[in-house]
């Protein structure tokens, strides 16, 4: 069990790493490379910059609202 813990944890810890880096390099460096430069192929739009995460947000916002919410109504129910 602990081998999988720590296969797990540096599977995310890899992802979270790799995320990080791409999106630094899509917003800070990307903009000072020409338009024309063979590497803007493998990005995406800049203004998908701003919507991706906005988007990410409303939703775990939504996900972690609804989870509280469920919560306290179940805890009420458990009291009364």
């Amino acid at each position: 069990m602990e081998l999988a813990d720590k296969a797990v944890g540096l599977l995310l810890t890899v992802v979270s790493l790799s995320l990080f880096s791409y999106y630094t390099f899509w917003i800070i460096i990307l903009p000072f490379v020409e338009d024309d430069n063979f590497i803007h192929m493998y990005f995406l739009p800049r203004e998908y910059a701003i919507i991706i995460p906005l988007f990410a947000g409303v939703t775990l916002l939504s996900f972690l609202s609804v989870f509280i919410g469920c919560v306290m109504l179940k805890s009420k129910k458990k009291v009364a």
